[in-house]
C-alpha cells in the first residue's frame, strides 16, 4: 500500500515539478494536501526528500520553492543524458536487442501529439522514447539513475517547445534519425544522432 509520503512525493515530482509554470514558485502545502487527499505532514516529508535531490529549495519562513533550472544545470543534464544514451545505443546494437519496435510505436504516438495543449504529454512520451532505449540495456541501476532525471528532463523539454516554433516537428525528425540508425544496427550513427538531438535542445533552452 502506498504511504502518504510516497503519494505526495510522486505527485510533486511527476506533476508539479514537471510544470514549467511552477519554476521559481513557492508551493502551498495545504493546497497540495487538499488536492491529493493527505495531511500536510506527508507533504513536508516529501518536500524534504525533494530538497535533498535539489529539486526544491526550502526557504526559512517562506516554505518550499521549485528550484529553477539554471543554464549550468541544463548543460549538465544534457551532458549526463548524452553519456547514458550513447552507452545504451552502443550496448543494445552490439547485443542485438535494440528496441526498434517499441521505439517506432512511441514515435508514432508522439507524432499524433501537437500544439501547446499537448506539449507536456508530447515531452512525457519523449522521455519514454529515450528511457526505453536505456532500459533495453537491462541494467536496473542504470534505469533508476536515468529515471532520476525525469522531472528535470520533462520540464526542460516543455520549455524548449514553447521557446521555439516548430520544435515538435524537429524533435520527431531527430527521433526518427536515432530510430533509423538503431534499426540499421549502426551504433556510431545512432550516437551522432543522439548528440545532435541533445545539442539542438540545449541551444533552444539556453537561447531562452
Amino acid at each position: 500500500m502506498t504511504s502518504g509520503r510516497e503519494k505526495a512525493y510522486a505527485y510533486l515530482k511527476d506533476t508539479v515539478l514537471t510544470d514549467p509554470a511552477m519554476q521559481g514558485e513557492f508551493l502551498s502545502e495545504q493546497e497540495i494536501a487538499d488536492r491529493i487527499g493527505v495531511s500536510r505532514t506527508p507533504i513536508r516529508e516529501a518536500l524534504l526528500l525533494l530538497a535533498a535531490e535539489d529539486l526544491v529549495q526550502l526557504v526559512p519562513k517562506r516554505g518550499a520553492r521549485v528550484a529553477p533550472l539554471s543554464g549550468r544545470e541544463i548543460s549538465e543534464l544534457m551532458q549526463l543524458r548524452g553519456i547514458v544514451e550513447r552507452y545504451a545505443a552502443g550496448h543494445v546494437v552490439e547485443a542485438g536487442r535494440a528496441p526498434v519496435k517499441e521505439l517506432g510505436e512511441l514515435l508514432d504516438r508522439q507524432s499524433g501529439l501537437s500544439g501547446p495543449g499537448q506539449a507536456k504529454e508530447f515531452i512525457a512520451v519523449d522521455h519514454l522514447f529515450h528511457a526505453t532505449l536505456v532500459s533495453a540495456v537491462g541494467n536496473a541501476l542504470l534505469d533508476r539513475h536515468y529515471d532520476g532525471l525525469r522531472s528535470r528532463q520533462i520540464r526542460a523539454g516543455v520549455v524548449a517547445l514553447y521557446n521555439q516554433h516548430g520544435r515538435q516537428e524537429t524533435v520527431l525528425d531527430e527521433h526518427r534519425e536515432i530510430l533509423d540508425a538503431l534499426a540499421a544496427d549502426d551504433a556510431p550513427t545512432a550516437c551522432a544522432a543522439i548528440d545532435r538531438h541533445l545539442e539542438s535542445t540545449l541551444k533552444v533552452l539556453l537561447a531562452g
